[in-house]
């Protein structure tokens, strides 16, 4: 039987603020039938559908993680892990990637760049059940210029041909969305340096012309502050990273960040669970600019995602809530951080059956020991994940 009912000492249906106390919620083939107090439900519910008592804990909806790259490995090297590892190894090292996320209470992964669409092969995989993981969302190759960031994943382009038709074959072999790698990158040698920009204004128009022509929404890795601003005026849907780089460090801009209200772009800054080591070495005034930039995007309306960037050296796929934790530490609320990896989260790609718990909505969900509007931690107690295509309680 596919019909559960499941039980807790509170349910956060999303946005965080809104929470039934002594909850519960049934599902029903994957699907949330009702979300209510647990005594009525309990009551109104056949006495022959299973019953998942959870005292001490907290279902909520399923956590987000915006910015991944499953054909990573999170290693030193993950260029070579990638360009010279056989297909089918590197097929099962990313489903071991997807349980470690779905175990980690990730239900839904946006995949910001693979090698051979093999992304599209293991969304397919966890969508029948074969393989357990998160829903993905996958980009395939990123647009990159020649010898760009990540040109090693198949997607450079010179001309507006080769941006045509590149966003062609993506949409054609299943993208869901187009990642362009709008500046460049730190994981590239030899590349542009991650202020430079590796696409014109009327590139980065056109990129997102011949994407909405496809019916594909656009996310723009960009660390420089100009090219920041490029993306918001072409209208990406997310700016990935966002740490408004210039040659001189950072230079933040807040009439840039006011557009990005005004349009609505969500920021994923793309934090991984070692974070604490990269502030470190940054070195204190760079890591103390960077915080008071985010407070300032914070204070300004900034619409936050939440995102890992797992597979890129020292980001573990396991370790989703250290990224959370980063922003706990800046003086975010949990309930605004709650929302960033549900609601605002599936907001931002454009989800409308998943990020809440509601009649009628994907059962994405997990159960947790604890409250995580009052520790955070509790989301590293994860007791129980249920998805569509996993609907016995994992």
């Amino acid at each position: 039987m596919s019909t559960l009912l499941i039980t807790a000492d509170a349910v956060i249906t999303g946005p965080a603020d809104r929470v039934t106390a002594d909850g519960a919620v049934l599902v029903d083939s994957g699907v949330v039938v009702a979300v209510g107090a647990s005594a009525g439900l309990d009551a109104s519910t056949d006495p022959r559908v299973p019953r998942l008592r959870c005292p001490g804990a907290t279902v909520l909806p399923g956590l987000v993680d915006c910015h991944v790259h499953l054909t990573f490995d999170a290693g030193p090297d993950p260029i070579g892990a990638v360009a010279a590892a056989d297909p089918a190894e590197l097929s099962a090292a990313m489903a071991d990637r997807a349980r470690q996320l779905l175990a980690a209470g990730v239900t839904t992964v946006r995949d910001l760049g693979d090698r051979d669409d093999l992304t599209l092969a293991l969304r397919a995989a966890v969508s029948a059940g074969t393989v357990a993981g998160p829903r993905i969302v996958a980009a395939t190759a990123p647009l990159t210029s020649r010898g760009g960031h990540c040109g090693f994943l198949g997607g450079e382009v010179s001309t507006d041909d080769d941006i045509r038709a590149q966003i062609a074959r993506n949409a054609a072999a299943g993208a869901d969305l187009i990642k362009v790698m709008a500046s460049g990158g730190a994981l590239t040698p030899g590349g542009p340096r991650m202020w430079e920009p590796q696409f014109t204004p009327a590139q980065l128009s056109l990129i997102v012309r011949e994407a909405t022509r496809h019916g594909l929404p656009v996310a723009a890795h960009a660390h420089g502050t100009e090219t920041i601003a490029h993306c918001v005026d072409a209208g990406v849907r997310t700016i990935e990273h966002c740490s408004w780089r210039t040659a001189e460090g950072i230079t933040y801009d807040p009439a840039i960040t006011s557009r990005i209200v005004d349009n609505d772009v969500a920021v994923c800054r793309c934090v991984s669970g070692d974070w604490e080591l990269f502030l470190s070495q940054m070195g204190p005034e760079r890591a103390r600019a960077m915080a008071e930039v985010i407070k300032e995007m914070r204070k300004a309306g900034v619409r936050f995602i939440a995102g890992t960037d797992a597979g890129v050296p020292g980001a573990r796929f396991g370790d989703y809530v250290g990224m959370l934790e980063f922003f706990a530490s800046l003086g975010f609320e949990n309930s605004e951080i709650l929302d960033m990896a549900t609601t605002d989260a599936a907001h931002a790609l454009g989800l409308r059956d998943t990020g809440t718990l509601a009649p009628g909505m994907r059962a994405d969900l997990i159960v947790v020991d604890g409250d995580p509007r009052t520790d955070l931690a509790a989301l590293r107690r994860v007791r129980h994940v249920l998805t569509p295509a996993h609907p016995t309680p994992a």
